[in-house]
């Protein structure tokens, strides 16, 4: 395992001011030129039919200068869709589009991980293709009210998944695994976290089940291991990543005990070599602390969810070893160069429009301005409004 402490009192000055952000990284498959991930944010931007359009080549293509990038969350099946434009990964006209992503990614020098995301309970009928109910560990609903493309409605109670439905999710999750590496992807990431699929089994709050996939801290966690291992053997584990938010409330999650599971989670997954854990922290556990030592892999740490990431706070978190690369979600929205800026010192562009973060078009997506170099445009991309999904 590649880790990075804390500057030592026999370090020249010049070693001491370099900036552990820009220092490269081996990860099993995959050298990163730098240890800031791009970490997978919603934007909405597929169309209607789940499938990428060509304003977000241009978006990823903005980001390359990232470590890595970890696409947005990207529906594995009809099933598991939680919003109309929302982008899948399990029809061909998909893949095709997806691969002009990573083309425009890799021609401009980046990387790029697939997230892979089952809405489970967070789905809607209005926001399926199949129009139909949300599927879930158990009949537990939200109460939060539903975005779609008509306003906010009322949630959906999911109807607890059969055995065959859990094993089917299972598959869904690899095949669209075994798809991102068609479409060019460098590998994949399981979301685990924040409320989707997997993390829906891990919690109590969600996961009322008396079979083999509830009761105790085994059943909980038998789902995400059965989707690690599903994955790892479709794609290969050295291009696998996961990301968990133990103890994450997002999305009305309920997790009275996420030590005791969380850390048997991880004594299952690790033997199996993936290419990183995506660790999300927060204050009511705190993750990263608990389960760095826990894990002897690659560790992309984050603190978005409870606190505002700063160049000085993410460089911070590889100094003291929290984690071996870093995840930044929200300045990148605004920054394209973010990496580039770091390394010239010139700070990052606070978000301006925020009620553009969902919307379609190219308005608060790929206008914001670099301050190194020009925008990177794949060819025959566009910024026009035609690009609507």
């Amino acid at each position: 395992m590649t880790t990075t402490s804390a500057p030592s009192a026999t370090q020249s000055p010049a070693a001491r001011t370099t900036n552990p952000l820009l220092t490269p990284y081996a990860l099993p498959a995959l050298t990163l030129p730098n240890r800031v991930v791009m970490a997978p944010m919603t934007r909405m931007r597929a169309d209607r039919d789940a499938v990428p359009t060509a304003l977000m080549a241009t978006y990823y293509a903005q980001r390359a200068g990232a470590g890595l990038i970890v696409s947005e969350g990207i529906s594995p099946s009809p099933t598991g869709q939680q919003y109309l434009t929302q982008p899948g990964l399990y029809t061909d006209e998909q893949v095709d589009a997806w691969r002009q992503v990573t083309d425009a990614v890799h021609a401009a020098g980046g990387r790029m991980f697939a997230q892979v995301m089952h809405a489970g309970r967070n789905s809607h009928p209005a926001n399926r293709h199949d129009g139909g109910v949300p599927l879930a560990p158990s009949a537990v609903a939200r109460t939060h009210l539903v975005h779609t493309l008509d306003g906010k409605v009322a949630p959906v109670a999911p109807r607890a998944m059969t055995r065959a439905e859990v094993r089917a999710a299972v598959t869904e999750h690899a095949d669209a695994a075994a798809a991102a590496i068609r479409a060019g992807f460098d590998g994949v990431e399981i979301h685990g976290a924040n409320s989707y699929l997997p993390h829906q089994f891990l919690a109590d709050g969600t996961n009322l089940r008396t079979d083999e996939y509830g009761g105790g801290t085994t059943g909980r966690i038998r789902f995400a291991v059965e989707v690690v291992e599903a994955v790892a053997d479709a794609v290969g584990a050295e291009r696998v990543g996961l990301r968990i938010s133990p103890g994450n409330t997002e999305g009305e999650m309920v997790e009275r005990d996420p030590a005791t599971v969380y850390r048997a989670l991880l004594a299952a997954i690790d033997p199996l070599g993936l290419a990183y854990l995506h660790l999300t922290d927060n204050p009511v556990y705190p993750a990263l602390a608990d389960l760095r030592p826990r894990w002897s892999g690659t560790l992309v740490g984050n603190t978005g969810e409870h606190e505002e990431t700063t160049p000085e706070s993410a460089a911070r978190l590889v100094e003291e070893g929290r984690g071996d690369l870093v995840s930044v979600g929200r300045p990148f929205i605004s920054t394209p160069d973010a990496v580039e800026r770091l390394a010239a010192g010139i700070p990052w562009t606070p978000i301006g429009e925020r009620e553009f973060h969902y919307t379609s078009g190219p308005r608060g997506y790929v206008d914001y301005p670099r301050s190194i170099g020009t925008p990177t445009l794949p060819t025959g991309a566009s910024t026009s409004e035609e690009n609507k999904g």
